[in-house]
């Protein structure tokens, strides 16, 4: 438990950017999940939507302290590999 004044406020601190950060990541993983159901449903257009509100949010988590920088860039590289390949299937077929 915390005593000095410092600490009981570092606690209170803590508790909010916990809150603010799993609502981040929630919002995130939410928003993956959508993009993979457009791509599993063959829909670019509305996979390319997806894909570009997904890499803003990411951003966004990255540029402060809610998620690593190249966790983000992960996601994004995973996320915009399967864009292009459904984008390579629909030009070939």
């Amino acid at each position: 438990m915390a005593h000095s004044l410092s600490a009981k406020k570092r606690v209170r601190q803590n508790i909010k950017h916990r809150v603010v950060n799993r609502a981040r990541k929630s919002i995130i993983k939410t928003q993956i999940k959508h993009f993979l159901s457009s791509v599993s449903d063959g829909d670019i257009d509305k996979a390319g939507q997806q894909f570009h509100s997904l890499t803003k949010k990411l951003d966004k988590a990255a540029s402060g302290s809610t998620m690593h920088k190249n966790s983000t860039s992960r996601i994004k590289s995973r996320m915009a590999r399967q864009l292009n390949s459904l984008k390579a299937k629909a030009a070939s077929a």
